[in-house]
């Protein structure tokens, strides 16, 4: 059975955009700043990933679970998307990231003796990163652990939509680039996840954050293209984008 269609004026994919963005900051980035010192790299990462699985499952069918500008990017340069839905999803993105980083900065307040500083769960890079990696590295890794995540997403959904079992190799995809990431740069992979806390933590962060909005953009951007090379009869069917009225659970 066909599902119903999705309209220009249907908010439901902007609405679940901008709830998922927001619990994906809020569990993610609040694994590390609350639970860092109890559960280590490893249980932050697999919180970014079991939280994405999670939200797929949940939100795959109304959005396809994007929460994430360089996803949506990806899906636009794969020509998957039309620009107005990108531009659209973006800003749901952003309002769902400040509002769950908020949502975080007001439980982190509550918490005793936390120290939060300029920190709060925010990606760096020289000083601000675990392993002191320069800029260019930081640029690097960036790029390529987002070409990850990015790559694996437009290898297993059709479309838009994330169906299936599509959920379980973007989850794992994210946890597997936090594993390595998050020593190097805290692993951002997602300029929604990077910007929201970064303004509230302000200081160094705010200035840095400027590296993991547009390294996570370009490797998104590079990950279609590259996606277009090794897979192309999968994107047969999709050159005109997903235009209003069409099926975002096809």
């Amino acid at each position: 059975m066909r599902a119903e269609t999705l309209t220009v004026t249907d908010t439901r994919p902007l609405v679940a955009e901008c709830l998922g963005t927001g619990l994906l900051v809020f569990f993610g980035v609040g694994a590390a700043v609350v639970a860092g010192e109890y559960i280590g790299t490893l249980g932050i990462a697999l919180t970014f990933g079991l939280t994405m699985l999670a939200l797929a499952y949940a939100l795959g069918s109304l959005s396809g679970a994007n929460l994430n500008p360089a996803v949506t990017l990806g899906m636009l340069v794969a020509r998957r998307i039309d620009v107005t839905t990108a531009v659209r999803y973006w800003v749901a993105q952003l309002v769902g990231a400040i509002l769950g980083a908020l949502l975080l900065f007001l439980v982190a307040h509550q918490i005793p003796d936390l120290e939060i500083g300029e920190r709060f769960g925010t990606n760096g890079f020289g000083d601000r990163s675990a392993v002191q990696l320069n800029t260019f590295g930081a640029l690097v890794t960036e790029i390529v652990l987002t070409f990850l995540l990015v790559y694996v997403w437009l290898s297993v959904t059709h479309r838009l939509a994330v169906t299936g079992v599509d959920g379980v190799p973007i989850g794992l995809a994210l946890a597997a680039v936090h594993l390595v990431g998050i020593p190097l740069t805290g692993a951002s992979v997602n300029p929604a996840r990077s910007l929201a806390p970064a303004l509230f933590a302000g200081g160094a962060a705010l200035t840095q954050v400027w590296l993991f909005l547009v390294a996570p953009l370009a490797g998104g951007a590079l990950a279609a293209v590259v996606h277009r090379l090794t897979h192309p009869q999968d994107e047969v069917g999709h050159q005109e984008g997903l235009l209003p009225g069409d099926d975002v659970r096809a």
